[in-house]
């Protein structure tokens, strides 16, 4: 897939989604939404794809709106902004909850729309330059969508302060409060988070990291009772699998299992 919004390649295990639109600082308009749909759905599908890494320009991962885009807004109806809406929330839902590990590769700013989109990916890379903001509240909006997710990975406390402030900070103290998992410099990010993927490919088996997925989308917001049953099914579902009884069979017999084989 490549197109004038995203490219998409593969390489062993591992899958790079790479965002392209420069000139618009890779902004989040309906097209660059679909492209980004379009393309984590063609990673999903593919059965050697385990991991895929998400990244943008080096002028920016992502800037957000499309400028010209929120012009147009201006005059859209009520139904006009909740399908507008609605857009972006799938393509985030969809990251979510993919039955794959996602990493999202941050060199430069990722702004409103653009650090939602980091936000909702299971791994951070950064830069310690690189700038993350919601910056919505200044402009009198309002970072509904990724309040969902930031709550969930960073706490009440660190979301209240960015969400509320709309304050844009470095990669260094977002990895400090949570949000970026791992910080490389610049001229080395590109290849560490290739050698991360491909070892996350090679140590972690695929059935168990969407389980794993799947399993933490559904007990956070549960009673503690009802949560530890759902856990407990999928722990039955995990021991029934393929994954888990090679992965069993090789701990057994003290033997280095590389899943990509």
């Amino acid at each position: 897939m490549n197109n004038e919004f995203v490219s998409l390649t593969r390489e062993g295990s591992s899958a790079q989604i790479h965002m392209k639109w420069e000139e618009k600082r890779n902004a989040l308009s309906p097209g660059m939404i679909a492209a980004l749909k379009q393309a984590f759905r063609e990673a999903a599908k593919d059965e050697k794809v385990k991991v895929i890494v998400l990244s943008g320009t080096a002028k920016a991962f992502s800037a957000g709106a499309d400028l010209a885009y929120l012009k147009k807004m201006q005059g859209f109806s009520p139904e006009e902004n909740l399908k507008d809406s609605r857009h972006l929330k799938a393509l985030f839902e969809e990251i979510y909850a993919l039955p794959k590990l996602v990493i999202a590769q941050v060199k430069g700013p990722a702004i409103a729309g653009g650090c939602g989109l980091a936000t909702v990916c299971d791994l951070l890379i950064s830069t310690p330059e690189s700038l993350f903001g919601y910056s919505e509240v200044r402009i009198g909006f309002v970072p509904a969508i990724v309040m969902t997710f930031l709550l969930r990975k960073i706490g009440e406390s660190h979301a209240k302060r960015l969400l509320l402030t709309g304050e844009r900070i470095t990669g260094s103290e977002a990895y400090r409060i949570g949000l970026v998992n791992y910080l490389f410099p610049a001229d080395r990010i590109e290849s560490e988070s290739k050698a991360l993927a491909e070892k996350l490919a090679k140590q972690c088996s695929g059935e168990a990291i969407a389980l794993t997925k799947k399993l933490m989308a559904r007990v956070q917001d549960l009673p503690l009772s009802e949560a530890l049953e759902v856990a407990a099914a999928a722990n039955a579902e995990a021991r029934a699998g393929k994954d888990c009884k090679r992965g069993v069979a090789a701990f057994l017999n003290k033997e280095k299992i590389n899943w990509n084989e």
